[in-house]
């Protein structure tokens, strides 16, 4: 599943340095903004404890794990919804994501400029949030005006649906809150989706500071973000940008012994995309033999059939059935064997709802 998390903030903020350390790539990282103008997309992968265990169990010739994709979009300043700052063209960067990481600023620094001119996360993400409104406003007006003429001159259902969820959005957004937070039932949702709109996408807020505010555990910038995320029903993770382009550059052997004296016991970046992960909805499910030991993404809530078809559309076509336990039972037992003599490997069919954590093994016949 090609899934893509945007990195977005105001210009100098931290992000493209986040996004090297990520990815280990080198986007352009300049003390003043526009630097970065077309998006850099980096894949990597998600860092899983659960997959280097089985492998102690189940010996492979190989172990694949599953990855997901960064963009690093470029800094977003007040007016962009109306193409201040090459805006309209940045915005169109995020549209196309799943998810969005909004870095925010929470430390000060005079060799650094602010685009405004003084540190204040709470104005920063309020610039951002108008900006992604606006835009979205525009796209919802020119869908009502078009869909209401629609919906009086036809019985068609779809139509009229349609119009009655774009109504439910431009109402939202109209009131200065964003298309996530209108509700909507399972017939509504792939009409909200077709909109594209970018203030639908899940938020996490990843709080820059120094690392020796990491080290204390934050600042009172964060304090700020941390409660201003809780009202949005949003989620928040402390980061150090500079340290973790720090870790990124050392060998693996000194990554362990730096970490330690940070008081750290994996980077932090495994904490981004781990989070990143989770807020687009997503489970890991597994394939384990000889051959191979590999992690697959599938979104939660996805039955046996689907979750076959991500390894290959063939395998959703001719379903039969699934064979599966979950690595919790593999770590318990020690052997796949001695899971069957437990009683816990099972036949699934279609209905079966796939677990974060399942060990699968699909039959097919096309």
């Amino acid at each position: 599943m090609a899934l893509q998390v945007g990195i977005v903030g105001l210009p100098n903020v931290g992000k493209s340095t986040l996004f090297n350390a990520l990815t280990s790539a080198k986007a352009e990282a300049a003390n003043y903004p526009f630097c970065t103008i077309d998006p850099n997309v980096g894949v990597v992968t998600v860092p899983d404890l659960r997959l280097d265990k089985i492998t102690q169990f189940i010996k492979p010739q190989k172990v694949i794990p599953t990855t997901m994709e960064f963009v690093d979009i470029a800094g977003i300043v007040k007016g962009a919804s109306q193409g201040e700052g090459l805006g309209n063209q940045f915005l169109s960067h995020i549209r196309s994501t799943d998810a969005i990481v909004h870095v925010v600023r929470c430390f000060d620094d005079p060799n650094i400029i602010h685009v405004s001119g003084s540190v204040d996360p709470l104005r920063d993400i309020e610039v951002i949030n108008t900006e992604l409104l606006l835009a979205d406003m525009d796209s919802v007006d020119k869908r009502y005006a078009r869909l209401e003429k629609m919906a009086k001159s036809t019985q068609d259902k779809k139509i009229k649906m349609d119009f009655e969820v774009t109504k439910k959005v431009k109402a939202s957004l109209d009131q200065g809150l964003p298309a996530r937070a209108v509700t909507l039932d399972d017939l509504e949702l792939p009409f909200l989706k077709e909109m594209h709109l970018l203030t639908a996408k899940p938020v996490l807020y990843a709080m820059n500071v120094t690392d020796a505010d990491f080290s204390n555990g934050g600042n009172d910038w964060t304090k700020t973000v941390e409660a201003h995320a809780a009202k949005e029903n949003n989620k928040t993770i402390l980061i150090c940008s500079a340290m973790e382009a720090e870790i990124s550059l050392l060998p693996p052997e000194e990554r362990v012994e730096f970490l330690s004296a940070m008081g750290a016991t994996e980077p932090g970046l495994n904490r981004l995309i781990r989070e990143a992960y989770a807020l687009l909805g997503l489970y890991t499910y597994f394939t384990a033999g000889e051959k191979e030991v590999r992690a697959w993404t599938i979104r939660a809530g996805m039955k046996a059939p689907q979750a076959a078809g991500v390894i290959h559309t063939d395998f959703e076509r001719g379903f039969i059935r699934a064979e599966t336990y979950h690595c919790e039972d593999l770590f318990s037992y020690k052997s796949e064997q001695a899971v069957k003599d437990a009683g816990k490997y099972r036949v699934e069919g279609k209905e079966y709802l796939v677990k974060d954590g399942d060990i699968m093994f699909f039959r097919f016949n096309v």
